[in-house]
C-alpha cells in the first residue's frame, strides 16, 4: 500500500513535466504581434515544419513577463527593454534575441486641435499636447506600449496628470481596443504602426508624429530559465527561437502584411 501511495505521488509531480515537454512549446507574448497575425502565422509555420505545437497567450509585456515567472511558459515575446533586462537579471530568462521591429506613431484626429502634426520630436509633441491640455489616452498597464509612452514623457520632462490625461481603465485589453477607444473620443494616443495599419480603414485617426528614433519598437524573444523551472520545454523553446532568428522566419516577417496593407507590419532584425 505504501509503495502504491509513493508511486501515485511520484506521478503527480512528474506528469506536469511530461505534459510540458510533449511536443508543445508554450509562448507568452505581447498582444500586438498576436493581434496583427504574425505570431499565429509563425506558430503555424513552425508546427508544420517541426511537428511541435506552439501554444500562445497574449498580454501586455509587463503581464507577459509576470505570467512567465510562474514557470508555465517556455519563452516570452516582449517589447520593453528595461523590463526584459530585469527579467533576465532576476534569473527568470536566459538571454534576449531580437526578432523584429516596427515603430510607434502619435495618432490623433485629422483636424489636430493641439497642432502637433509634423513635429519631428516625439517629446516635443508630448510637451505641446500637455500645454494644450489635449485629450490623451494612455494604456497605463505597464505594457510595452505604456513603457514606451512613459519613456517619451520622461524625455519631455513632463509628468502627465490632470483631466486631459486619461489612463483608460481597459488599457490592458491591448492596442487595438485602445485605438478604437481613442477613435471614439477623437483623442490622441501613442500606438504601434502595425495596429494603425490594420485599423486605418475603420478609423479617422491618422499618424501626426512619426519617424523619431525614440519611437522605434523592438520585439524580442527570451527563453525561460530551465534551471529555475525544470519542467519547461527548454529544447523546444531553443529550437523555435533558433528558427525565428533564421532566414526562413525572417523572410516571413519581411513579407508579412505587404500584400494586404501595401507595406510590412514588421521588419526582421535578427542578429546573425
Amino acid at each position: 500500500m505504501r509503495f502504491i501511495i509513493i508511486m501515485l505521488l511520484s506521478l503527480i509531480f512528474i506528469m506536469p513535466q511530461a505534459i510540458a515537454q510533449a511536443g508543445v512549446v508554450r509562448l507568452s507574448s505581447t498582444i500586438g504581434p498576436v493581434d496583427a497575425g504574425i505570431v499565429p502565422l509563425l506558430a503555424k509555420t513552425w508546427e508544420a515544419k517541426s511537428g511541435d505545437q506552439v501554444t500562445f497567450e497574449a498580454a501586455g509585456t509587463g503581464a507577459t513577463l509576470e505570467k512567465a515567472k510562474g514557470g508555465k511558459f517556455d519563452l516570452v515575446m516582449v517589447h520593453a527593454r528595461s523590463l526584459e533586462d530585469k527579467f533576465i537579471a532576476d534569473g527568470y530568462g536566459l538571454y534576449r534575441k531580437d526578432v523584429m521591429y516596427n515603430d510607434f506613431v502619435i495618432l490623433g484626429p485629422p483636424n489636430d486641435p493641439a497642432g502637433i502634426k509634423g513635429i519631428a520630436s516625439a517629446p516635443e509633441a508630448f510637451k505641446k499636447l500637455a500645454s494644450a491640455k489635449a485629450h490623451v489616452i494612455s494604456r497605463g498597464d505597464k505594457s510595452g506600449t505604456h513603457v514606451k509612452e512613459m519613456e517619451i514623457w520622461a524625455a519631455s520632462g513632463i509628468k502627465p496628470e490632470g483631466d486631459w490625461y486619461e489612463v483608460w481603465v481597459d488599457g490592458a485589453k491591448g492596442n487595438r481596443p485602445t485605438t478604437l477607444y481613442t477613435e471614439e473620443k477623437q483623442a490622441y494616443t501613442l500606438m504601434d504602426r502595425a495596429t494603425y495599419l490594420t485599423l486605418k480603414n475603420d478609423i479617422k485617426l491618422i499618424p501626426l508624429v512619426e519617424g523619431d528614433t525614440i519611437m522605434l519598437n523592438f520585439i524580442a524573444v527570451i527563453p525561460v530559465n530551465d534551471a529555475k523551472f525544470p519542467n519547461i520545454n527548454a529544447s523546444g523553446a531553443k529550437a523555435f527561437i533558433d528558427w525565428l532568428v533564421g532566414d526562413e522566419a525572417q523572410g516571413i516577417i519581411k513579407a508579412f502584411g505587404v500584400d494586404k496593407y501595401g507595406e510590412p507590419l514588421f521588419f526582421p532584425n535578427a542578429q546573425k
